[in-house]
């Protein structure tokens, strides 16, 4: 299989490895973070930290404490949280005729898979009769007691548990009237006499809502005067209530957005103070090259500038699509300017005896041209010399920005 790269990328290919090789953490740059997960996806491993640049690894050190310290600075200088008034506070009802919860032992609610044969059926309709007899004349214990009879005969009737439960109201028992209207509801899910007699045992809890919903569906299923009565003496309870729901939604969502606000804002102050406390001139708490290292790092900041980086180290050959794009080739050429001069500041090894490049073969004096850039002596690395055309040979003085447009 042939390779799909030519010579001259390889030879950058291999230039770019060995400075890898000699400065690891240069992989933990933001622009190779592509390079370091296909490293560590084959199992390879990088070191951590960023690349140390010639005695300013103290300084990158203390940014990074910098920078944690003002992480964690809002979390300790968070502000203590205002305590509301209780949300019930402006909330006023008029409970007037409501009594307290009763503790009424369950009575007997019969066994529900029971069928009644036609004597038992007949046996409690008598019971239910005695039991309405003696409610209008106000013997309420005894019309319980006579309609738990015929519930025990004929467990299947939803009126006779309903009419227990308004037996139940009588005695100011709410708690087992809606006992008795749930489970005659369970029978009988149409039933309104259920419905209306549970809507007052809820209003005699102050349940309002409650109350105003049982009462409304009693009337919707079979309409009756003292049912509407009461549903019109629930309902002003029961619109007040609903009102300050809406109104504790509404602060909810209030304070919700406010505290979203506060954090957004925390974590922008946090950023800010980061980059003020990290070091100046840097990319992503790189240290502060000074000098013409600072202006090549200063240009990784522009994120057109980080993406052709990042385009051309994925693939060598990529170098050709920026040959007309002046910013991005007066940066390579700056780099490579660095290079002939005596390498650029703060990158170990880039120095050396006649200004090259170790490493990057092309870069020093007499050793040739830009790799990939102008004519001859950048066509082949080392191949250019003094008077090679395009080549950044000895005698040439290095590449010419018109030979690259």
């Amino acid at each position: 299989m042939e390779c799909p790269i030519g010579p001259a990328e390889l030879q950058k290919l291999k230039a770019f490895i060995s400075l890898c090789q000699m400065t690891p953490q240069l992989l933990n740059l933001p622009q190779l973070d592509f390079l370091k997960s296909f490293i560590v996806s084959l199992g390879g491993k990088v070191p951590e930290g960023q690349p140390d640049f010639g005695g300013m690894g103290a300084k990158s050190t203390e940014s990074s404490s910098a920078s944690a310290e003002a992480k964690t600075t809002p979390k300790e200088e968070e502000e203590p949280k205002v305590v509301e008034s209780d949300p019930e506070s402006d909330l006023e009802l008029d409970n007037e005729g409501c009594v307290e919860p009763d503790t009424e032992p369950d009575q007997p609610m019969g066994d529900a898979s029971k069928e009644p044969s036609e004597e038992e059926f007949d046996q409690a309709n008598d019971l239910r009769s005695q039991a309405a007899a003696a409610y209008s004349e106000q013997k309420y214990d005894e019309a319980v007691k006579l309609f738990t009879e015929a519930i025990q005969l004929n467990p299947k009737s939803a009126l006779y548990y309903a009419k227990r439960g308004q037996a139940y109201l009588k005695l100011q028992k709410p708690n087992a009237c809606i006992r008795d209207c749930n489970r005659a509801l369970e029978i009988n899910p149409d039933s309104a006499t259920a419905y209306k007699f549970r809507g007052r045992a809820n209003r005699l809890l102050g349940h309002w809502e409650e109350a105003a919903k049982d009462l409304r569906q009693a009337c919707k299923l079979d309409f009756d005067e003292e049912a509407d009565e009461w549903l019109k003496e629930v309902t002003p309870n029961a619109k007040k209530i609903e009102q300050h729901k809406q109104k504790q939604e509404r602060r909810k969502q209030e304070r919700e957005f406010r505290e979203r606000q506060e954090r957004v804002r925390k974590a922008q102050e946090a950023n800010r103070k980061a980059a003020e406390e990290g070091p100046a001139g840097g990319m992503g708490g790189m240290p502060d090259f000074g000098g013409a290292g600072a202006d090549l790092f200063n240009a990784f900041r522009d994120p057109e500038v980080s993406a052709a980086m990042s385009d051309i180290f994925s693939n060598p050959a990529n170098i050709s699509k920026y040959q007309n794009n002046p910013k991005i080739m007066n940066i390579l050429m700056k780099f490579y300017s660095q290079a002939e001069k005596g390498g650029v500041p703060g990158f170990p090894g880039t120095g050396g005896a006649g200004g090259g490049f170790p490493g990057f073969p092309g870069f020093g004096g007499g050793a040739g041209g830009f790799p990939g850039f102008g004519g001859p002596g950048g066509a082949d690395p080392g191949a250019g010399g003094a008077g090679a055309g395009a080549g950044a040979g000895a005698g040439s003085g290095g590449a010419r920005v018109d030979d690259l447009d």
